[in-house]
C-alpha cells in the first residue's frame, strides 16, 4: 500500500482503514491479540458495556489496548435516546481526560438495531455544539448522511446491513451515492461478515470499514482479523487502480491484431 494513502479524520492521520470494536471476545487476551492482528489503529469502545476505568475492581480494557498505542473511540452503543447518547459521550470525555473524538449511535429498536435518524441528528447537533468531534452511525439514506456532514460531523458511518448480521454490503448503490456527495470520510459501520465483504465496501470507494462481530464471532478470531486487514488493503488498492469496464459479451484476452493468422502470410 502507498504510504501516502492515509485516512484522515478530524486532522488525525491513520495508515489503517480498518476500525474495530472490542465486544464478544472470549477474554481480554484474545481481544488484544485479535486487535493487534487486524492492524487497526482506531478501536471503538462501548462505554456502557466496557470497563475503561469506571470500575476499579474489574479488568480494564485499556490495559490491553493502551491509548498510547491506539486511538480510543468511545461509542454510545445501547443508547436509544439523544439524551442518553449525549450523557455517555460526556462521561467518556471525563474518563479519557478530555478526549473529544466519539462515535455516536442512537438506536431505534432492539430487533433491528437500525439508527433512529431524527434522534441521531438531534444528538449530533448537541455534541458538535459542545465541542465533540463526532463520527456518526446512520442509515444508508443519502439525505440524512449529507445533513450529518453539514452540521459538522467529522465522519459519516452508514450501515451496509444490520448490526451483527454478517449479511455483507446489501446497499451498494446507496453507499455509492453517499460517497459521491461527501467531503468527509465515509466509513461502513455494520453488516460485514467476511473479508470479501470488507473488500467490496472498499472497492466502492468507502474510506474505511468498522467491524466487531465479524472478527470476534469467527471460529478463529485472530486469523479472521488478519484476513480482514488484507481484505481492506486489497479493496482499497482495487479502488485506486480502477476496475476494468464491465461488458455483456466476451472479449479475447490475447491481442488479435498483427498476429500471424490475421495477416494470412
Amino acid at each position: 500500500m502507498n504510504v501516502q494513502d492515509t485516512l484522515t479524520i478530524a486532522g488525525r492521520e491513520f495508515h489503517s482503514r480498518l476500525l474495530v470494536g472490542t465486544g464478544k471476545y472470549q477474554d481480554m487476551a484474545e481481544t488484544g491479540e485479535a486487535i493487534r492482528a487486524s492492524g487497526a489503529e482506531i478501536v471503538t469502545v462501548a462505554i456502557r458495556r466496557t470497563n475503561i476505568g469506571q470500575r476499579a475492581d474489574e479488568e480494564n480494557l485499556l490495559d490491553v489496548i493502551p491509548p498510547s498505542e491506539f486511538t480510543i473511540l468511545p461509542n454510545t452503543a445501547g443508547c436509544y435516546t439523544a439524551d442518553d447518547a449525549v450523557r455517555v459521550c460526556r462521561l467518556a470525555r471525563e474518563l479519557l481526560d478530555g478526549h473529544n473524538l466519539v462515535k455516536l449511535e442512537v438506536l431505534g429498536d432492539e430487533k433491528t438495531l437500525y439508527p433512529d435518524v431524527p434522534a441521531t441528528l438531534a444528538a449530533a447537533e448537541r455534541l458538535v455544539d459542545d465541542g465533540f468531534e463526532v463520527m456518526v452511525y446512520t442509515s444508508d439514506d443519502p439525505i440524512a448522511a449529507k445533513r450529518l456532514e453539514e452540521m459538522g460531523c467529522v465522519a459519516v458511518m452508514p450501515l451496509a446491513s444490520p448490526i451483527g448480521s454478517g449479511l455483507g454490503v446489501q446497499n451498494r448503490y446507496n453507499l455509492m451515492t453517499i460517497i459521491e456527495n461527501a467531503t468527509v470520510p465515509i466509513i461502513v459501520d455494520a453488516g460485514v461478515g467476511t473479508a470479501s465483504d470488507a473488500a467490496v465496501a472498499m472497492e466502492l470507494g468507502c474510506d474505511g470499514v468498522l467491524m466487531n462481530t465479524a472478527i470476534a464471532a469467527a471460529k478463529k478470531p485472530v486469523l479472521m482479523a488478519q484476513a480482514m486487514r488484507k481484505g481492506i488493503e486489497a479493496g482499497r488498492e482495487a479502488f485506486l487502480a480502477g476496475r476494468m469496464p464491465m461488458r455483456r459479451f466476451a472479449s479475447a484476452s490475447s491481442p488479435l491484431e498483427g498476429t500471424f493468422w490475421q495477416t494470412g502470410s
